[in-house]
């Protein structure tokens, strides 16, 4: 099933293609036919049937064009959505009584034309909805005549576009789709995003959460998983569906502040907050007091305790002649509890936030507010959180179909009426498909033996390992005080010996000195090496690394760094916490792998009869592109691109790695012309390299595994990447095949993605989706490591920060070492 969205926005595109798609020279191919292999079984799929019985109706699109008093754009989707929904209260007349799907920012659909195509509305909104009132005490004592003062905005309303439902019901008959059919389902995800804006969720891209406690997960440090649901309207084999499915997204705790901070940090009392961190993890978060029923935004804290933060109060006094109000300077402490009769248990030595402007503070005592619910939690999850979150929402399959069908039947989507007016309707049970089980393809092991996996399994328990690389010139690094490392190398040496593995001992056993452990990350790395390379007579081969933490250790990056770029060194970092023959062979697969070794091959590899490829040099490509967390907009994207090697072979690949500018889906290096007129491009690597293990064959197919772009981005992959290739692609875990020049039958064409899925030189499981694809994946995470430590990860909140002063410069990844620019470093 498709875990996509599908009516995900174009994503930026690279500024160096842009004028390639005036003209699209790609379009997606139509289906040849459909697969016959295979052993059939009925299947429940979370999709939901969806007639439509106004097929001609058609939806008016209308831009959407808001400014303020000042004439400045007003962006945002929380005060779009309030203007658009006073407009449609004051002005109803004037709009015919229409009902609208509004995306929250520049597009506005109706079913039916407006009375004109153009509209211009003034719509004044007090200032509690515009922009939050100042609650400041002083503000609060004077009871100003302009604390509710409204605003005013200029609300333009202008024709674009027709987009016909017709075009969906074409789709579905064969008639090759458009952007007309991708328009209208995006429209119909829209009326399903707007009906939970309506209802308070919290929206990311295609899934909306519910403010229900039930949903929540709290995983520790301020983060909590919220349960939620993806939806989309999909065109299927099986007619237009509704595609549902759970979704998990993270928030800030909500509750008191004081609680949150304490659980952020991991200390065990307010005295003990880093109140430096605090403010950076605060700002533009919102805010409740328990005396009123507003929210406020945090700009910031205050430079005193809440006894000695002082500020100006206009107070009335009686003994005036003239009976004008007196100025007083006041603390927040005082104001609160004298004035206002609130008694503050623990808010005296502790810093105010401040919910007011820039040049006119705003000071709130911290225990009277609370976190809004739905904040959004956008920084990098720790090991122990994101173990934490799997446990604690992991569904089995009966339970996540009854989660997906009950959601369903309460929010009743089809009583909406936008969807009434043009006819729509939706099943409330589960689609069922048919499927096929396809036969498990045989693999080969050492001294050419059969192996021969069970559900997608199988082990290395009496076997050797197909092609194996000795292990010399080595050694072992520790960072971990808790890891004996020469009971570690002896087991391994055990363990490599009864897998076919010739291991020596390791020349030498180095640790951590204890001083060095207070260092940051990179200077632990150069110390380590400092300590290293005087004890070895000669550049080790190989080096195998114990980490102190066993995922997202900070010194991962600096080392990998270090001994990938620097020294061109392989490595392999563990950090062992239950230590049996199981752990040891599946470092040692890894192990293998980065020195060139194979594990297991396919048997149709051994054979060499591969359908389609074993006659015709081919090359097998898995692409994908890592994004930093969702709130930054400074870290690179990172690109990879790994390619098969040694033809007619589909087993061994190595990986093109590329930095570009951030969140940039496409990606931009495939091709990538110098000034000298020579090309330094992904491909161009790939390709010399595929020519040098084969023989001096050049590929004349080149298969695309393309992971991480939306249906409505396909046209982009198609016109900008194959443009820069000049062949095809496909996406997983649910593929598409957008261009096929070489000719495949739906059966070989399945094969072959099936056979991939046992070649994952990793593990001795299948993967859900092909090698080449997790392969890519991994490159780009790794090498995405490399710019971790250089980063600004601590300088930002928990909400992120965006720039608005341009595009962002995008630092060059350091390139690999010739010494392992050809290895799969990435196992």
């Amino acid at each position: 099933m498709e875990k996509e969205a599908g009516g995900s926005p174009p994503l930026p595109m690279p500024a160096n293609v842009k004028a390639e798609l005036a003209v699209p020279r790609h379009s997606i191919i139509n289906r040849r036919g459909f697969g016959s292999s295979g052993r059939r079984i009925p299947l429940l799929a979370n999709h939901f049937r969806v007639s439509v019985s106004v097929p001609d109706a058609v939806f008016y699109q209308y831009s959407v064009s808001i400014t303020s008093e000042d004439k400045k754009a007003v962006e945002g989707k929380g005060i779009g959505r309030k203007l658009v929904d006073r407009l449609c209260q004051t002005y109803s007349s004037e709009l015919a009584g229409k009902r609208f799907a509004y995306d929250g920012e520049k597009s506005l659909y109706t079913v039916g034309p407006l009375p004109q195509n153009k509209f211009e509305f003034t719509v004044v909104l007090e200032e509690s909805f515009a922009k939050r009132e100042n609650g400041s005490p002083a503000a609060t004592a004077k009871r100003s005549k302009r604390a509710f003062h409204s605003k005013t905005f200029k609300v333009e309303i202008s024709y674009a576009a027709k987009i016909p439902l017709k075009s969906i019901v074409l789709a579905l008959k064969g008639v090759e789709a458009d952007n007309s059919t991708q328009d209208a389902l995006r429209v119909l995800d829209i009326i399903l995003r707007q009906q939970a804006a309506n209802r308070g969720c919290l929206l990311v891209r295609q899934s909306f959460f519910h403010d229900d406690m039930r949903n929540f997960t709290d995983v520790g440090g301020g983060a909590t998983g919220v349960r939620g649901f993806h939806s989309s309207f999909r065109t299927t084999q099986g007619g237009l569906s509704l595609n549902m499915d759970v979704s998990t997204t993270m928030v800030l705790t909500p509750g008191p502040v004081i609680d949150f901070l304490i659980a952020n940090q991991n200390v065990r009392e307010p005295r003990y907050i880093d109140w430096v961190k605090a403010k950076k993890m605060l700002k533009n978060l919102r805010v409740k007091p328990r005396h009123r029923n507003m929210e406020y935004k945090i700009i910031g804290l205050s430079e005193k305790p809440c006894n000695q933060q002082y500020f100006p109060m206009r107070m009335k006094n009686g003994d005036n002649a003239n009976g004008e109000p007196q100025i007083v300077e006041i603390t927040v402490y005082d104001y609160f509890t004298r004035h206002c009769g609130i008694e503050l248990t623990f808010s005296a030595y502790l810093p105010c936030l401040d919910v007011g402007k820039p040049k006119r503070p705003n000071y709130l005592p911290i225990e009277l507010c609370s976190l809004v619910s739905l904040q959004r939690y956008t920084k990098s999850l720790s090991s122990t959180q994101r173990a934490s979150l799997v446990e604690k929402s992991r569904q089995k399959p009966l339970d996540r179909m009854r989660t997906v069908t009950d959601a369903l039947k309460n929010y009743r989507y089809d009583d909406d009426t936008v969807l009434s007016a043009c006819g729509v309707s939706i099943e409330k049970q589960l689609m069922q498909v048919d499927g096929r089980v396809l036969e498990t393809p045989k693999l080969k092991v050492g001294n050419s033996e059969d192996c021969f996996p069970r559900n997608g399994r199988w082990n290395f328990n009496n076997k050797t390992l197909w092609k194996t690389h000795s292990i010399e010139r080595w050694a072992v690094v520790n960072f971990s005080a808790r890891c004996d490392t020469s009971q570690i190398s002896r087991d391994l040496i055990g363990c490599g010996r009864r897998k076919g593995i010739q291991i020596e001992r390791p020349y030498t056993l180095i640790e951590e000195d204890p001083q060095s452990r207070r260092g940051s990350p990179v200077s632990r790395v150069e110390k380590m090496f400092e300590q290293m390379i005087p004890k070895l007579p000669w550049e080790p081969k190989f080096i195998l690394c114990v980490l102190p933490e066993r995922k997202n250790s900070d010194i991962y990056g600096p080392w990998k760094k270090k001994c990938l770029s620097d020294f061109g060194i392989v490595t392999q970092c563990i950090s062992p916490f239950k230590v049996n023959d199981q752990y040891l062979t599946n470092v040692l697969l890894k192990i293998n792998s980065k020195l060139g070794g194979i594990n297991s091959l396919l048997a149709i590899e051994d054979s060499r009869h591969i359908p389609l490829i074993k006659d015709t040099p081919t090359m097998i490509l898995g692409m994908d592109v890592s994004h930093g967390s969702p709130g930054r907009s400074d870290i690179p994207s990172i690109a990879a691109v790994v390619g098969s090697l040694y033809w007619p072979l589909i087993s061994r690949y190595r990986a093109s790695v590329r930095s570009q500018s951030p969140k940039v889906e496409m990606i931009d290096a495939l091709f990538k012309p110098s000034a000298n007129g020579s090309d330094d491009g992904i491909m161009r690597e790939l390709l010399v390299e595929f020519f040098c293990t084969s023989n001096g064959r050049k590929p004349k197919q080149i298969i695309v595994f393309r992971d991480g772009v939306s249906e409505s981005q396909f046209n982009q992959v198609l016109n900008i990447e194959v443009e820069q290739m000049i062949k095809g692609t496909s996406r997983p875990a649910h593929y598409h095949v957008l261009l096929d020049e070489i000719g495949f039958s739906p059966d070989d064409l399945q094969s072959l993605i099936h056979s991939l899925s046992y070649v994952y030189q990793r593990s001795t499981t299948a993967i859900s989706i092909v090698a080449p694809v997790c392969y890519a994946h991994l490159a780009a995470q790794q090498m995405g490591q490399f710019m971790k430590f250089e980063d600004l990860s601590e300088t930002s909140s928990g909400q992120g920060s965006m720039t608005s002063a341009g595009p962002v410069p995008v630092p060059e990844l350091p390139r690999l070492h010739k010494n392992v620019a050809c290895s799969m470093f990435f196992c």
